[in-house]
């Protein structure tokens, strides 16, 4: 009689693994953006075999990668805080459960040779693509040199198409992320960063954003995920490993380790302490709680989607907390 627990046990195990090595990868869409290329480092290190979970990362441009969540190709994406309050409103809700970074300088408004700041833009034309990060980030810039959005006028321009338009002289600046930004200062020489994300740290937050049905059903292989990305940024702040790291990531976008480099300085990648302080709740770009109220205030005052967010909804510090008490055991 003893055998047959026993057998059962070894049954419901064998069930266990057979499940296991059956489950579908979790695909993950991500895109150009250093630290969502950041990724790479585990893919290549093998780091994800290593937690026992199965994970296809998608490659493709910023906006596709949106919508390749939305139409359920992925289960979770790589956007900015502001950007899942829109996709969610408009599209497909989703949970942040991992803050990669935020951005310190990569997102820029570019200007063209002669103009030397934000308040030389009044009257001036500016491209960018209206209700996303780099609108944002024009309005925060305006507002602290005591100017109104309508001291400028937008030109609605797909972001990777920026730094042409610039060079055109259709404008006479740009709002872009790397490696938009920085191909604009190369095309148009004299051009220049007059406000970037390093003037309003915070404004910015690059996340994973996971769909809620793939993350009630898979929420252990999703703690495992949240794992190896920690791991990831401590290998990333190890100053030892930086030629590894620059490595890894401009091999993936097809660039020299030497190019990439400044795009590195412009990504603030967060260690699992400082990403704690970002969950806290507190008001203000200090924390994503309220850099995602900031963002849900800009999309409804430009109209972006119609009916504000509970930004709560889409914010689960719960996966980082509970590895920064495992660690602390």
């Amino acid at each position: 009689m003893k055998l047959i627990p026993r057998l059962a046990s070894a049954t419901l195990g064998l069930l266990a693994l057979c499940g296991a090595a059956n489950a579908e990868p979790l695909k993950i869409a991500y895109s150009d953006w250093p630290g969502w290329v950041a990724w790479e480092i585990g893919v290549q290190k093998g780091w994800f075999k290593e937690a026992g979970v199965d994970v296809e990362f998608l490659w493709f441009d910023y906006v596709p990668s949106m919508d390749a969540y939305v139409s359920g190709k992925a289960d979770a994406v790589c956007m900015t805080n502001g950007d899942a309050l829109v996709t969610g409103a408009t599209g497909k809700p989703s949970v942040a459960i991992i803050i990669n970074d935020f951005s310190n300088g990569n997102d820029m408004i570019v200007a063209a040779p002669g103009i030397e700041s934000m308040k030389d833009l009044k009257g001036k034309k500016v491209g960018l693509e209206e209700g996303f990060v780099s609108h944002l980030l024009l309005l925060t810039g305006l507002e602290k040199a005591g100017m109104k959005a309508e001291d400028v006028t937008i030109v609605n321009t797909p972001t990777n198409e920026t730094p042409q338009v610039l060079a055109s002289k259709a404008v006479d600046a740009i709002g872009a992320w790397q490696p938009n930004s920085g191909q604009a200062l190369k095309v148009l020489p004299g051009s220049k960063p007059i406000f970037t994300s390093a003037d309003a740290p915070g404004i910015i937050y690059d996340v994973l954003a996971v769909s809620p049905e793939s993350l009630e059903k898979r929420k252990d292989d999703w703690m495992k995920v949240t794992k190896v990305w920690y791991r990831i940024a401590d290998y990333m702040h190890d100053e030892a490993n930086l030629d590894d790291v620059l490595k890894i990531l401009s091999a993936r976008v097809k660039i020299t380790p030497e190019e990439y480099e400044p795009f590195l300085k412009g990504t603030s990648i967060l260690s699992l302490k400082d990403a704690l302080k970002r969950w806290d709740t507190a008001p203000g770009l200090g924390t994503i709680y309220g850099s995602s109220k900031v963002a849900d205030d800009f999309n409804l005052k430009f109209k972006v989607y119609e009916k504000s967010q509970d930004v709560a909804k889409y914010l689960d510090p719960s996966f980082t907390k509970a590895l920064a008490a495992e660690k602390a055991k």
